[in-house]
């Protein structure tokens, strides 16, 4: 049953796509972890305007004292699949690439910044790396029941050439974001305040971009979400612009054709109009 249900979940995502209007200044809003102190009231924005958005999702630390991905989450998570929200990973123990390592096989210097060996730096292989994009990939579907797109974000953006070739391997493809899209949620508010942050973005983002922002950012003193959120939602809308998914950009239609596999049910439900 479970295997007929993705089946036709995956058929009625295409269907969706398909029958979306056509856009020609389509932007890519995606958000990552954090904190998640800002998660409820970035839902009801998302709600409100009708948007959809493009998760990576780590077991991060958040404000309640567990992680973005424990059983607290589960209902958020299971609802933001239902309102046709997509997912992908940012590595389980939000890793961070720090070097490669001159070796025959592939291996890399990383350091978690969440989970019990945050802060402490290792030495991987390419496989252990692989296990944590799936590690964070395979929990989404635990909690929500939909499978999360092939793709992944290293936190920080921080990659190499031969990081991204082993990840590619192993099925994911890497996302980073847009110059204009870096929507300055983790710079501190003195020196970058909500409206500067938001007059900047409308300014200077274009069709095609990346966007990215977080569900919380623990140093900064005023939060950017849900302030400059639904500004820019709207200011973007007003300026003819549209919000799609990462299943939907150009670059990756391709990658996520190829390599995206079902792995437990779900209950479809349309995707939103902008």
């Amino acid at each position: 049953m479970a295997r007929i249900g993705l089946a036709a979940l995956s058929l009625w995502t295409v269907a969706a796509s398909a029958a979306a209007p056509a856009c020609d200044k389509p932007v890519y809003l995606t958000l990552d972890t954090g904190t998640m102190s800002v998660a409820p009231l970035v839902a009801e924005v998302l709600d409100r305007q009708k948007v959809n958005v493009t998760f990576f999702a780590a077991a991060e630390r958040t404000v309640e004292g567990g992680d973005s991905l424990d059983n607290h989450w589960r209902a958020w998570w299971k609802a933001r699949a239902a309102a046709g929200d997509e997912f992908a990973s940012h590595t389980y123990d939000h890793v961070y690439w720090r070097g490669d390592e001159k070796s025959v096989a592939p291996r890399f210097r990383v350091q978690p910044s969440a989970g019990a060996l945050a802060g402490r730096q290792f030495t991987w292989t390419a496989a252990e790396y692989c296990a944590n994009i799936e590690q964070a990939s395979q929990r989404i579907v635990d909690l929500t029941g939909k499978k999360p797109l092939p793709l992944f974000r290293a936190p920080g953006g921080k990659t190499s050439p031969k990081l991204l070739a082993e990840a590619r391997k192993c099925g994911y493809e890497h996302v980073g974001w847009s110059p204009a899209g870096f929507l300055g949620d983790e710079l501190p508010s003195d020196k970058y305040p909500n409206d500067k942050l938001l007059a900047q973005a409308l300014q200077n983002i274009r069709a095609g971009d990346i966007l990215l922002a977080h569900l919380g950012i623990r140093s900064r003193q005023d939060p950017w979400a849900p302030a400059v959120l639904e500004p820019l939602i709207v200011g973007l809308k007003r300026e003819g612009f549209c919000f799609r998914t990462l299943r939907e950009h150009p670059k990756y239609k391709e990658w996520i054709a190829a390599h995206d596999q079902p792995a437990a049910a779900a209950t479809p439900t349309p995707a939103r109009q902008p």
